[in-house]
């Protein structure tokens, strides 16, 4: 039983990333089709973020309150359905409006995949099944962009988000058929009220919860940036082809998978606080490089592009090295209040991700200096705060409570 619940869960796990990741290469193309602007159509990944951000605050409670099944069922209902609406939709609202159903579906599904890990396994197993699905979660962003990138050429690129809408109509059958419920009867309360915003608001009074959410929503917002910008950059306005810019792409989350292999390695050796201030170095060099690179050198075509990819592959490394770290300085006082805290640090990091990134979209600032200002005014003042012991309350980790 246990093997075929892992095989589910990793089946599921892909459905998130695959909604950023497959159309990457075709979002030039959606600007001429739907008839809309380039800032418009990087805010499908942005809303996207949006509502799966949005969404863990009112989703986790659901899920505790009337079991596993029922969510992720309607979960991966809502995700086909939205899908197969985004393949045939020709205005860019309507499109807009499909992403944002689309997150929502995608945040109910995440919310049980991890919910069905902490229902079956153990402690010391669970960090394994972790390990498994952030090893599916990180291969996903390097082969998406290629694969969507031939369906579009083959197809158009409407057929990436029927091919979404099929592989979630195939996934759905099968956890219909084979998922068990996992919520046990005597972790179900129906007495204590549906949501409690008490709760949330106990853990945003630790000020060590909040600089770690912040350094995992500054990451997220910078490799947000970068995805919705890197393609319409690359393929529009410096020339390659799509085909090119997958494989660049692909290129980059390779190397945010050798990192995250190496992540463990550097944690047991220097602890979390320090990983995590090597990840905003890392963040920081990204954004000095590509100012330089940008404001110095008048570079065309592929030489662009490298220019461009090279300094985000420091964007990658840092967000590979920071999350789990930063993710587990920010729950280490909640060991009573895991789920909650959980959803909060999604809420933060997702939805404060988002809003940054469609800010950014309403400048008219070229896809380096944009990745770059996001940067330097979120990652650099949270790496100065770590530089001195002023602030050392905040980024200090504490005892569980």
């Amino acid at each position: 039983m246990q093997p075929r619940i892992l095989f589910l869960l990793m089946s599921m796990v892909v459905l998130s990333p695959m909604a950023i990741d497959i159309y990457l290469a075709s979002m030039p193309q959606m600007v001429i089709d739907l008839h809309a602007s380039t800032s418009q159509v990087q805010s499908t990944i942005a809303l996207f973020f949006f509502a799966m951000g949005l969404g863990q605050i009112f989703v986790g409670p659901l899920a505790d309150r009337y079991g596993r099944r029922p969510v992720v069922i309607c979960g991966l209902f809502l995700y086909l359905l939205s899908s197969l609406a985004a393949a045939f939709v020709n205005d860019i609202w309507l499109m807009q409006g499909c992403r944002l159903l689309q997150g929502l579906a995608a945040c109910a599904i995440s919310v049980v995949i991890f919910s069905v890990v902490r229902d079956r396994y153990n402690y010391a197993r669970s960090s394994k099944i972790y390990s498994y699905l952030n090893g599916v979660l990180s291969v996903i962003p390097a082969f998406a962009p290629i694969f969507g990138s031939l369906l579009a050429s083959y197809f158009g690129w409407r057929s990436t988000f029927v091919f979404m809408f099929v592989y979630s109509l195939l996934v759905l059958l099968l956890i219909y058929r084979y998922l068990p419920e996992t919520l046990t009867l005597e972790n179900t309360s129906t007495a204590a009220r549906l949501y409690d915003w008490q709760r949330y608001l106990s853990v945003l009074s630790s000020k060590c919860f909040v600089y770690y959410a912040l350094c995992s929503m500054a990451a997220m917002a910078a490799i947000l940036s970068y995805v919705s910008y890197a393609p319409v950059w690359l393929i529009d306005h410096l020339g390659l082809s799509a085909t090119v810019f997958s494989l660049l792409f692909g290129m980059n989350a390779c190397i945010s998978i050798i990192i995250s292999f190496c992540a463990p390695i550097l944690i047991a050796r220097l602890g979390n606080r320090r990983v995590v201030k090597l990840a905003l170095i890392s963040m920081s060099i990204a954004a000095l490089l590509l100012l330089v690179l940008a404001l110095l050198f008048v570079l065309e075509g592929l030489l662009a592009g490298v220019a461009f990819m090279l300094p985000v592959m420091f964007l990658s490394a840092g967000l590979s090295l920071l999350l789990g770290p930063a993710t587990s300085m920010a729950l280490s006082e909640f060991a009573d209040r895991a789920a909650t805290a959980s959803a909060l640090l999604g809420f933060i990091q997702m939805v404060g991700a988002s809003i940054v990134v469609m800010l950014i979209q309403q400048t008219s600032f070229t896809a380096p200096i944009a990745v770059a200002i996001v940067l330097l005014s979120l990652v650099v003042p949270l790496l100065l705060m770590m530089s001195f012991k002023y602030f050392a309350q905040w980024y200090m980790e504490r005892s569980a409570g």
